[in-house]
Protein backbone atom coordinates (compact mmCIF):
# COMPACT_ATOMS: atom_id res chain seq x y z
CA UNK A 1 0.00 0.00 0.00
CA UNK A 2 1.22 3.49 -0.82
CA UNK A 3 2.33 5.42 2.25
CA UNK A 4 0.64 8.80 2.46
CA UNK A 5 2.55 11.75 3.96
CA UNK A 6 0.17 11.86 6.94
CA UNK A 7 -1.26 9.33 9.37
CA UNK A 8 -4.77 8.00 8.65
CA UNK A 9 -6.25 9.43 11.84
CA UNK A 10 -4.99 12.98 11.29
CA UNK A 11 -6.36 16.00 9.41
CA UNK A 12 -3.40 17.30 7.41
CA UNK A 13 -2.84 21.04 7.12
CA UNK A 14 -0.36 21.67 4.31
CA UNK A 15 1.78 24.66 3.36
CA UNK A 16 1.11 25.27 -0.34
CA UNK A 17 3.78 25.44 -3.03
CA UNK A 18 4.06 29.08 -4.14
CA UNK A 19 6.58 29.91 -6.82
CA UNK A 20 9.22 32.40 -5.75
CA UNK A 21 8.05 32.30 -2.14
CA UNK A 22 8.10 28.88 -0.46
CA UNK A 23 11.82 28.23 -0.80
CA UNK A 24 13.71 25.94 1.58
CA UNK A 25 14.54 28.80 3.98
CA UNK A 26 10.88 29.78 4.36
CA UNK A 27 9.84 26.14 4.71
CA UNK A 28 12.40 25.62 7.49
CA UNK A 29 11.13 28.72 9.29
CA UNK A 30 7.52 27.51 9.13
CA UNK A 31 8.41 23.96 10.17
CA UNK A 32 10.34 25.13 13.23
CA UNK A 33 7.86 27.73 14.43
CA UNK A 34 4.42 27.40 12.87
CA UNK A 35 4.02 23.64 12.43
CA UNK A 36 2.37 22.76 9.12
CA UNK A 37 1.87 19.00 8.85
CA UNK A 38 3.31 18.79 5.32
CA UNK A 39 5.33 21.17 3.13
CA UNK A 40 5.78 21.31 -0.65
CA UNK A 41 8.61 22.49 -2.83
CA UNK A 42 8.06 25.30 -5.27
CA UNK A 43 7.33 23.66 -8.62
CA UNK A 44 10.34 21.84 -10.04
CA UNK A 45 10.64 22.13 -13.81
CA UNK A 46 11.16 18.83 -15.64
CA UNK A 47 13.18 19.30 -18.80
CA UNK A 48 12.21 17.25 -21.85
CA UNK A 49 15.31 17.92 -23.95
CA UNK A 50 17.99 17.55 -21.29
CA UNK A 51 19.31 14.33 -19.81
CA UNK A 52 19.34 16.11 -16.48
CA UNK A 53 15.58 16.17 -16.09
CA UNK A 54 15.86 18.28 -12.92
CA UNK A 55 18.45 20.95 -12.25
CA UNK A 56 21.24 19.73 -9.96
CA UNK A 57 20.69 22.55 -7.46
CA UNK A 58 17.02 21.59 -7.07
CA UNK A 59 17.84 17.92 -6.51
CA UNK A 60 20.41 18.95 -3.91
CA UNK A 61 17.83 21.07 -2.09
CA UNK A 62 15.41 18.13 -2.04
CA UNK A 63 18.07 15.73 -0.78
CA UNK A 64 19.03 17.80 2.27
CA UNK A 65 15.50 17.98 3.70
CA UNK A 66 15.79 16.15 7.01
CA UNK A 67 12.91 17.55 9.08
CA UNK A 68 10.28 15.27 10.58
CA UNK A 69 7.65 17.16 8.57
CA UNK A 70 7.24 15.37 5.21
CA UNK A 71 8.34 17.15 2.04
CA UNK A 72 6.32 16.70 -1.16
CA UNK A 73 8.13 17.52 -4.41
CA UNK A 74 5.90 19.23 -6.96
CA UNK A 75 6.84 18.57 -10.58
CA UNK A 76 5.74 20.59 -13.60
CA UNK A 77 6.22 19.30 -17.13
CA UNK A 78 4.45 17.93 -20.18
CA UNK A 79 6.22 14.73 -21.24
CA UNK A 80 5.36 11.43 -19.61
CA UNK A 81 8.78 9.85 -20.11
CA UNK A 82 10.65 12.89 -18.82
CA UNK A 83 8.34 13.22 -15.81
CA UNK A 84 8.73 9.52 -14.99
CA UNK A 85 12.52 9.80 -15.12
CA UNK A 86 12.41 12.93 -12.97
CA UNK A 87 10.23 11.13 -10.44
CA UNK A 88 12.82 8.36 -10.20
CA UNK A 89 15.57 10.94 -9.66
CA UNK A 90 13.61 12.51 -6.82
CA UNK A 91 13.05 9.14 -5.20
CA UNK A 92 16.73 8.25 -5.60
CA UNK A 93 17.70 11.24 -3.42
CA UNK A 94 15.31 10.13 -0.71
CA UNK A 95 11.97 11.88 -1.27
CA UNK A 96 9.04 9.54 -1.86
CA UNK A 97 6.10 11.94 -2.03
CA UNK A 98 5.47 13.53 -5.43
CA UNK A 99 2.88 15.89 -6.83
CA UNK A 100 2.08 17.06 -10.35
CA UNK A 101 1.17 20.70 -10.95
CA UNK A 102 -2.06 20.93 -12.97
CA UNK A 103 -3.03 24.34 -11.70
CA UNK A 104 -0.45 26.99 -12.50
CA UNK A 105 -2.08 29.47 -14.93
CA UNK A 106 1.34 30.55 -16.18
CA UNK A 107 2.74 27.07 -16.75
CA UNK A 108 4.28 27.03 -20.21
CA UNK A 109 7.68 25.80 -21.30
CA UNK A 110 9.44 26.01 -24.64
CA UNK A 111 8.34 22.43 -25.30
CA UNK A 112 4.66 23.18 -24.84
CA UNK A 113 1.83 23.44 -22.35
CA UNK A 114 2.34 22.58 -18.69
CA UNK A 115 0.50 23.21 -15.43
CA UNK A 116 -3.13 24.20 -15.86
CA UNK A 117 -2.71 24.27 -19.65
CA UNK A 118 -2.68 20.45 -19.61
CA UNK A 119 -6.36 20.44 -18.67
CA UNK A 120 -7.09 21.35 -22.30
CA UNK A 121 -5.77 17.93 -23.38
CA UNK A 122 -7.48 15.25 -21.21
CA UNK A 123 -6.33 12.29 -23.34
CA UNK A 124 -2.68 13.35 -23.17
CA UNK A 125 -3.11 14.07 -19.48
CA UNK A 126 -4.42 10.55 -18.82
CA UNK A 127 -1.36 8.98 -20.49
CA UNK A 128 0.98 11.28 -18.60
CA UNK A 129 -0.59 10.45 -15.22
CA UNK A 130 -0.40 6.71 -15.86
CA UNK A 131 3.28 6.97 -16.82
CA UNK A 132 4.01 8.90 -13.64
CA UNK A 133 2.06 6.52 -11.42
CA UNK A 134 4.10 3.58 -12.70
CA UNK A 135 7.35 5.31 -11.76
CA UNK A 136 6.34 6.42 -8.25
CA UNK A 137 6.66 3.96 -5.38
CA UNK A 138 5.48 6.38 -2.70
CA UNK A 139 2.52 8.75 -2.71
CA UNK A 140 1.41 10.48 -5.90
CA UNK A 141 -0.97 13.44 -5.87
CA UNK A 142 -2.01 16.22 -8.18
CA UNK A 143 -2.80 19.87 -7.48
CA UNK A 144 -5.35 21.08 -9.98
CA UNK A 145 -7.81 23.78 -10.92
CA UNK A 146 -11.47 22.85 -11.41
CA UNK A 147 -11.09 23.15 -15.17
CA UNK A 148 -9.43 25.14 -17.90
CA UNK A 149 -12.29 27.56 -18.65
CA UNK A 150 -15.34 25.63 -17.38
CA UNK A 151 -15.40 24.83 -13.64
CA UNK A 152 -17.69 21.85 -14.33
CA UNK A 153 -14.89 20.23 -16.32
CA UNK A 154 -13.76 18.89 -12.98
CA UNK A 155 -16.40 16.18 -13.13
CA UNK A 156 -15.05 14.95 -16.47
CA UNK A 157 -11.53 14.92 -15.04
CA UNK A 158 -12.25 13.09 -11.78
CA UNK A 159 -12.57 9.64 -13.46
CA UNK A 160 -9.24 10.26 -15.25
CA UNK A 161 -7.56 11.05 -11.95
CA UNK A 162 -9.10 8.04 -10.25
CA UNK A 163 -8.26 5.60 -13.08
CA UNK A 164 -4.65 6.79 -13.05
CA UNK A 165 -4.30 5.69 -9.43
CA UNK A 166 -3.42 8.96 -7.76
CA UNK A 167 -3.57 8.87 -3.96
CA UNK A 168 -5.17 12.23 -3.24
CA UNK A 169 -6.31 15.36 -5.03
CA UNK A 170 -5.59 18.95 -4.02
CA UNK A 171 -8.37 21.05 -5.50
CA UNK A 172 -8.27 24.80 -6.07
CA UNK A 173 -11.81 25.51 -7.31
CA UNK A 174 -11.05 28.25 -9.79
CA UNK A 175 -10.49 27.76 -13.50
CA UNK A 176 -7.12 28.29 -15.13
CA UNK A 177 -8.57 31.20 -17.10
CA UNK A 178 -9.66 32.90 -13.86
CA UNK A 179 -6.07 32.88 -12.60
CA UNK A 180 -6.53 34.42 -9.10
CA UNK A 181 -9.57 36.60 -9.77
CA UNK A 182 -12.94 36.12 -8.13
CA UNK A 183 -13.38 33.61 -5.33
CA UNK A 184 -12.59 29.94 -4.91
CA UNK A 185 -15.94 28.11 -5.18
CA UNK A 186 -15.83 25.63 -2.33
CA UNK A 187 -19.39 24.53 -3.02
CA UNK A 188 -17.70 22.85 -5.98
CA UNK A 189 -15.14 21.32 -3.62
CA UNK A 190 -17.92 19.82 -1.49
CA UNK A 191 -19.73 18.51 -4.56
CA UNK A 192 -16.57 16.85 -5.87
CA UNK A 193 -15.83 15.28 -2.48
CA UNK A 194 -19.31 13.75 -2.48
CA UNK A 195 -18.86 12.25 -5.96
CA UNK A 196 -15.43 10.62 -5.80
CA UNK A 197 -13.65 8.13 -3.61
CA UNK A 198 -10.43 10.14 -3.98
CA UNK A 199 -9.40 11.95 -0.80
CA UNK A 200 -9.65 15.69 -1.46
CA UNK A 201 -7.58 18.46 0.08
CA UNK A 202 -9.25 21.89 -0.17
CA UNK A 203 -7.13 24.81 -1.39
CA UNK A 204 -7.89 28.42 -2.27
CA UNK A 205 -9.00 31.48 -0.26
CA UNK A 206 -8.59 29.76 3.11
CA UNK A 207 -7.47 32.95 4.80
CA UNK A 208 -8.84 32.61 8.32
CA UNK A 209 -9.61 29.95 10.90
CA UNK A 210 -13.38 30.15 10.47
CA UNK A 211 -13.19 29.36 6.74
CA UNK A 212 -10.84 26.43 7.30
CA UNK A 213 -12.90 24.96 10.12
CA UNK A 214 -16.12 25.33 8.13
CA UNK A 215 -14.63 23.49 5.15
CA UNK A 216 -13.46 20.64 7.34
CA UNK A 217 -16.88 20.34 8.95
CA UNK A 218 -19.10 20.79 5.89
CA UNK A 219 -17.25 19.91 2.68
CA UNK A 220 -16.22 16.30 3.44
CA UNK A 221 -12.57 17.10 2.66
CA UNK A 222 -9.82 15.29 4.53
CA UNK A 223 -7.49 18.26 4.93
CA UNK A 224 -6.54 21.76 3.85
CA UNK A 225 -3.73 23.38 1.90
CA UNK A 226 -2.94 26.92 3.04
CA UNK A 227 -1.21 29.32 0.68
CA UNK A 228 -1.55 33.08 0.81
CA UNK A 229 -3.49 32.86 4.07
CA UNK A 230 -0.53 31.19 5.77
CA UNK A 231 1.84 33.86 4.46
CA UNK A 232 -0.41 36.62 5.78
CA UNK A 233 -0.82 34.85 9.13
CA UNK A 234 1.77 32.12 9.80
CA UNK A 235 -0.13 31.00 12.90
CA UNK A 236 -3.13 30.00 10.76
CA UNK A 237 -2.31 26.30 11.11
CA UNK A 238 -2.70 26.51 14.91
CA UNK A 239 -5.77 28.73 14.65
CA UNK A 240 -7.56 26.17 12.48
CA UNK A 241 -6.60 23.41 14.92
CA UNK A 242 -8.08 25.48 17.75
CA UNK A 243 -4.72 25.81 19.50
CA UNK A 244 -4.74 29.63 19.26
CA UNK A 245 -7.51 32.24 19.14
CA UNK A 246 -9.15 32.58 15.75
CA UNK A 247 -8.52 36.34 15.64
CA UNK A 248 -6.03 38.74 17.22
CA UNK A 249 -5.81 42.51 17.60
CA UNK A 250 -3.55 44.81 15.60
CA UNK A 251 -0.80 44.96 18.23
CA UNK A 252 -0.50 41.18 18.35
CA UNK A 253 -0.45 41.05 14.55
CA UNK A 254 2.46 43.48 14.57
CA UNK A 255 4.37 41.39 17.09
CA UNK A 256 3.69 38.21 15.10
CA UNK A 257 4.95 39.83 11.90
CA UNK A 258 8.02 41.21 13.67
CA UNK A 259 8.96 37.71 14.75
CA UNK A 260 8.32 36.17 11.33
CA UNK A 261 10.09 38.85 9.28
CA UNK A 262 13.09 38.97 11.60
CA UNK A 263 13.43 35.21 11.30
CA UNK A 264 13.10 35.26 7.51
CA UNK A 265 15.57 38.12 7.09
CA UNK A 266 18.31 36.25 8.93
CA UNK A 267 17.68 33.13 6.84
CA UNK A 268 17.53 35.01 3.55
CA UNK A 269 20.81 36.78 4.20
CA UNK A 270 22.40 33.32 4.39
CA UNK A 271 20.52 31.75 1.49
CA UNK A 272 20.62 34.46 -1.15
CA UNK A 273 23.59 36.03 -2.86
CA UNK A 274 23.92 39.43 -1.26
CA UNK A 275 21.84 41.76 0.85
CA UNK A 276 19.99 43.25 -2.13
CA UNK A 277 18.62 39.91 -3.31
CA UNK A 278 17.62 38.93 0.22
CA UNK A 279 15.67 42.17 0.61
CA UNK A 280 13.99 41.74 -2.78
CA UNK A 281 12.76 38.29 -1.79
CA UNK A 282 11.51 39.56 1.55
CA UNK A 283 9.70 42.46 -0.11
CA UNK A 284 7.94 39.98 -2.41
CA UNK A 285 6.69 38.29 0.75
CA UNK A 286 5.33 41.59 2.12
CA UNK A 287 2.87 41.80 -0.78
CA UNK A 288 0.88 38.94 0.79
CA UNK A 289 0.14 40.74 4.07
CA UNK A 290 -3.35 42.21 3.55
CA UNK A 291 -4.06 44.19 6.75
CA UNK A 292 -5.25 47.69 5.79
CA UNK A 293 -4.00 49.14 9.06
CA UNK A 294 -0.45 47.92 8.37
CA UNK A 295 0.00 49.04 4.77
CA UNK A 296 1.64 52.38 5.54
CA UNK A 297 4.34 50.77 7.66
CA UNK A 298 4.73 47.86 5.26
CA UNK A 299 5.32 50.42 2.52
CA UNK A 300 8.18 51.87 4.54
CA UNK A 301 9.71 48.40 4.84
CA UNK A 302 9.46 47.98 1.06
CA UNK A 303 11.49 51.14 0.58
CA UNK A 304 14.35 49.99 2.81
CA UNK A 305 17.63 49.68 0.90
CA UNK A 306 19.77 47.87 3.50
CA UNK A 307 19.22 44.97 5.87
CA UNK A 308 20.12 47.23 8.79
CA UNK A 309 17.57 49.80 7.68
CA UNK A 310 14.90 47.12 7.22
CA UNK A 311 15.61 45.74 10.70
CA UNK A 312 15.50 49.17 12.31
CA UNK A 313 12.12 49.94 10.72
CA UNK A 314 10.82 46.54 11.69
CA UNK A 315 11.90 47.11 15.29
CA UNK A 316 10.38 50.57 15.52
CA UNK A 317 7.05 49.81 13.80
CA UNK A 318 6.23 46.19 14.64
CA UNK A 319 7.93 45.03 17.84
CA UNK A 320 5.80 46.87 20.42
Amino acid sequence: MTSLPWSPASTPLMLAPMQGLTNDALRACYIERYHPDIVFTEFVRVHTQSRKRIARVELAEIAVHDADVPLVVQLIGNNGLALAEAARQVQDVGCHHLNLNLGCPYGRMTTGATGGELLKEPEKLAELLIALRRSIQGSFSIKCRSGYSDPRQLFELLPIYQDAGIDYLILHPRTVVQQYSGWADHDLTAEAASQTSLPIIANGDINNAATGQRLLQEADVIGLMLGRGALADPWLFQRIRGELPGEVDEMQRRRDLFELLTNLLSRYLVKFCGERQALMKLKDFLNFIPDDCLQRDLGKLKRATTAAGFSALLESKFSR
